[in-house]
């Protein structure tokens, strides 16, 4: 078929040698900004004009500018999966089922483009729309659950995240597919939860900004758009990912990855300028997802989505609701952790509320059930290749490794009280953030080459020397030798060589006087049964935690028991009838929207329908 936007871009390309892969992705990225100040123009009550120009211009993007109608299909079949399965099904295992369809669904795309595509640099591929459009429809489903099918007590169990992001009613098929098809994140997203998208769309979410923030309309005197200017620092954002964008293309051009791959000239440099010359490959290859969410971000903030409250106190507004990347932070962070949180932040959140707590069992914390799903789903979700499981995989034995030395080593450069930090220690956060670069530009190589060969052959030359940093510095902490080394850091900690000389002081009183012996006495028995509670959410590459294997065998009979218990109770019985009761009322609703009765019924609107909560029955 003819597509005579495709047809003028490939003139542009061919006569001019830019490369299509980059014109076709800077027209998306950079056409949404004047699309944006047509669609925060339109008023607020006219939710489905809103919804139809959103669908038409992705529709714009997808078919016109990228030419991908097999991309589309793609797209389309995952999210009206969800749309039917979440509408129909009541079953408390809907979220479930919908998400093993969506990422099944992405995992055959990233194998067929893995096997039978031939990926090179310029290729335009969907799946990095379906991965952002996973996290999007997975999130729904969850937040839908959680709004109509949850008891209150179940409901009272949720975070404050998940309480807040829970969807009450089930949202039309016109406003579910702008949800899922918003032009401005279709293709690098960042990805947002479906009550915020809501929100957006109804402006209820700027009923906390004073009306003298609001900007008066051109043309209607007297009247007040919803959504607040921001111009100046969506084109801030816009100028940063253009920087971003122009210092990517330089540096692949001096420092290309095809340089550390020639096994005659890498290996005859230096050791010293392996290692660093890793780190600038991962540090430019960071660049080019700098530009592709800093300047997906400003669109957002251009169009209002960006919105996240206004400070009266300050008088400022927030336009942080989307963030997806915090650079500065990224750049110097101290630890792992706090660099996992700083980058990808809508994917961590998603991680975090849509797997990892979600498949702890009810009444227990996250433990290795979680991470283990956690790492699976984090893996699957950004492919099939082989690179991607030895990034990830070395990147949780790393992270155990930092929190380790953390533990372990941090406090030394802390006084007493554990909080106030010597004068040396910059010296400490100097050498933390150094190695962290060096460790991360190891780390990552994997993830750019993504062939398993040429990893372990760019590891090898450089003689795997962070996998030997992170087992010596296990076997050294964790192995036979773990008392006598963690006690020789204890004894040069200030706060521990201090807390020792406080008991030695108290046992002292308590042995010369009685009375004050027994309270002091008692404080020390409550002190030593008392166990520092460590419940951190690892984000993206959770670290293998050694004394999580523990509860390996655990958390697997529980499962088997869970799942006897399912069995015993005729579960899979119940869920037949519930796909058999989700076809009948899909049935009998689409018969009820193409029958010619007297009443007007516009044709697949779904507008009059309004979801009920699952009963006990149904479950």
């Amino acid at each position: 078929m003819y597509n005579p936007v495709d047809a003028f871009l490939t003139k542009i390309i061919t006569n001019y040698g830019i490369d299509s892969f980059t014109l076709r992705y800077a027209i998306c990225l950079l056409g949404s900004f004047p699309l944006n100040a047509i669609l925060k123009r339109i008023p607020a009550k006219r939710v489905a004009t809103k919804c139809c120009f959103i669908i038409s211009m992705s529709l714009f993007y997808l078919f016109g500018v990228l030419n991908l109608v097999s991309g589309f299909r793609t797209l389309f079949i995952s999210t009206m999966f969800t749309y039917l399965i979440s509408r129909f099904y009541r079953s408390k295992f809907m979220p479930h089922v919908n998400f093993i369809f969506v990422m099944g669904h992405l995992a055959i795309n990233h194998i067929h483009a893995q096997l039978l595509n031939e990926q090179t640099l310029t290729t335009v591929d969907i799946t990095s729309s379906q991965m952002v459009l996973a996290m999007k429809l997975t999130s729904f489903a969850w937040s839908y659950y959680d709004g109509t099918c949850t008891s209150e007590s179940e409901f009272n169990d949720l975070t404050q995240h998940q309480k807040s992001r829970a969807v009450k009613g089930h949202p039309t098929l016109l406003k579910f597919l702008a949800y899922a098809f918003f032009y401005s994140t279709l293709l690098t997203g960042p990805s947002f939860d479906y009550a915020d998208f809501d929100s957006w769309l109804n402006c209820e979410m700027f009923r906390d900004l004073p009306e003298s923030k609001k900007p008066l309309r051109r043309y209607h005197p007297g009247k007040r758009r919803q959504i607040p200017k921001n111009g100046k620092l969506a084109s801030w954002k816009v100028l940063q990912g253009l920087a971003w964008m122009v210092l990517s293309t330089l540096g692949m051009k001096h420092f290309p990855v095809k340089y550390v791959l020639d096994k005659n000239a890498f290996p005859q440099r230096s050791f010293m300028f392996r290692i660093h010359y890793l780190f600038l490959i991962g540090f430019i290859h960071r660049f080019k997802y700098y530009a592709a969410w800093t300047i997906s971000e400003a669109s957002c903030i251009l169009c209002g989505l960006g919105y996240n409250g206004y400070d009266p106190k300050t008088q400022k507004i927030r336009w942080d609701r989307v963030r997806n990347i915090d650079i500065w932070t990224v750049e110097t962070a101290q630890s792992t952790r706090e660099m996992l949180e700083a980058w990808n932040m809508n994917t961590n959140k998603w991680l975090k509320y849509s797997v990892y707590l979600r498949v702890t069992k009810k009444g227990k914390k996250p433990g290795f059930r979680s991470t283990l799903f956690t790492f699976l789903t984090s893996a699957f979700w950004h492919g099939t290749r082989p690179g991607y499981y030895l990034t990830f995989a070395t990147g949780a034995l790393y992270q155990t490794c930092g929190k380790i030395f953390r533990r372990n080593f941090r406090p030394i450069f802390m006084r007493e009280d554990g909080v106030t930090p010597l004068p040396s220690k910059i010296i400490y956060d100097l050498i933390g953030i150094y190695a962290i670069k060096l460790a991360f530009g190891y780390m990552v190589q994997p993830f750019i080459i993504l062939d398993f060969k040429p990893s372990l052959m760019v590891w090898g030359s450089v003689y795997f020397y962070v996998h030997i940093i992170v087992a010596f510095s296990l076997f050294l902490f964790k192995g036979p030798y773990a008392k006598q080394v963690t006690k020789f850091f204890k004894s040069k900690q200030p706060k521990e060589i201090f807390i020792r000389k406080q008991k030695k002081l108290e046992k002292d009183i308590s042995t010369s006087s009685p009375n004050l012996g027994d309270i002091l006495k008692a404080k020390m028995d409550h002190e030593k049964g008392k166990a520092p509670e460590e419940n951190e959410m690892n984000l993206g590459i959770p670290p293998i935690e050694l004394g999580n294997w523990d509860n390996a065998k655990e958390d697997w009979d529980d499962f088997c028991n869970d799942y006897k218990d399912w069995r015993n109770k005729n579960g899979l019985e119940i869920e037949e009838k519930n796909f058999a009761r989700a076809f009948e009322r899909f049935k009998q609703e689409f018969s009820n929207a193409t029958s010619d009765s007297n009443e007007r019924v516009r044709k697949m609107s779904f507008s009059g329908y309004s979801p009920k909560p699952i009963s006990k029955k149904e479950q």
